[in-house]
């Protein structure tokens, strides 16, 4: 048994990260850090590429794949920290009019914390009594709503989870150049031993979830993706520290990218699933 990606997911893996880097490289990313708001004309250009309509049929306009292909652009979304309510306007493709083709920006309230209810066009369930929060990330505006979660859609999850996967991977990334090129004492940082453990540790957080995330979505199992997002929120948070530990004083800076990290990582392990919801499903199943 092969378990190994296709060429055609490579290179739908490999355009989607050519697209975001044309669209939505570092400086677009620092640009909406400093004027936050949802960027309409990316929010399009990402319909029109067909990250929402990926899985609709091709007799619905759609691009007619899988979950695992979406797990993949979810997976570079992540990557990217690309902001807006990706997951919920994904799922809504085909049920919501405009939303397969980024007219139509849709947000999901389902308990807990709900991102980008001001700036939705289209709110699936009750928003009345939502409150806004202090988001601790800047790309993502929040509201509190009422009330437990009452579902915990599988599909969600892993997406989230896979937009976790994507920024524990980026997270890796830096914290591997940054040591390679920061010199103390004469050598790169990357040669004393304490920093190889921390960045070798990310390393194996990071594909520990990847193989746990490319196979619930193979599987589509409700208990191998509650495993799914325990783990890629495992590798996004603690990598990200990790990462900042790194950079040392110049992770605590505000130019430095690694805070942008976790704090999205903060925020998207409470949405969808958090750690104690999937706890009790892996508990429920045992």
């Amino acid at each position: 048994m092969d378990f190994q990606l296709t060429s055609d997911q490579r290179a739908l893996q490999a355009g989607m990260r050519e697209l975001l880097a044309a669209r939505f490289g570092r400086d677009a990313l620092r640009a909406a850090v400093d004027r936050p708001g949802l960027d309409r004309t990316l929010w399009r250009a990402l319909g029109e590429a067909g990250f929402f309509a990926l899985r609709l049929p091709e007799s619905e306009g759609g691009v007619g794949l899988g979950l695992p292909e979406a797990v993949l652009l979810f997976e570079e979304a992540g990557r990217a920290l690309l902001p807006g309510p990706l997951v919920a306007s994904h799922l809504a493709a085909g049920a919501v009019k405009g939303a397969a083709s980024g007219e139509t920006v849709v947000t999901r309230v389902d308990g807990g914390l709900v991102g980008w209810l001001a700036e939705a066009d289209h709110v699936q369930g009750d928003a009345s009594g939502a409150t806004p929060l202090r988001s601790v990330d800047p790309l993502t505006p929040l509201h509190r709503t009422g009330g437990r979660r009452t579902s915990r859609d599988p599909e969600a999850v892993l997406l989230a989870a896979a937009e976790q996967l994507g920024s524990a991977a980026r997270s890796t990334e830096l914290a591997v150049q940054h040591a390679q090129q920061r010199a103390q004492f004469g050598r790169p940082v990357g040669s004393f031993q304490a920093v190889k453990h921390l960045c070798a540790d990310m390393l194996v957080r990071t594909e520990v979830a990847r193989a746990a995330v490319y196979a619930a979505a193979v599987t589509g199992d409700v208990e191998e993706i509650a495993g799914a997002k325990l783990l890629a929120d495992e590798a996004a948070v603690r990598g990200a520290r990790d990462c900042l530990q790194v950079h040392g004083g110049m992770g605590f800076t505000w130019e430095a990218d690694v805070h942008l990290h976790l704090k999205r990582a903060w925020v998207r392990a409470e949405q969808w699933q958090s750690a104690e919801e999937a706890c009790e499903v892996l508990a429920a199943a045992l």
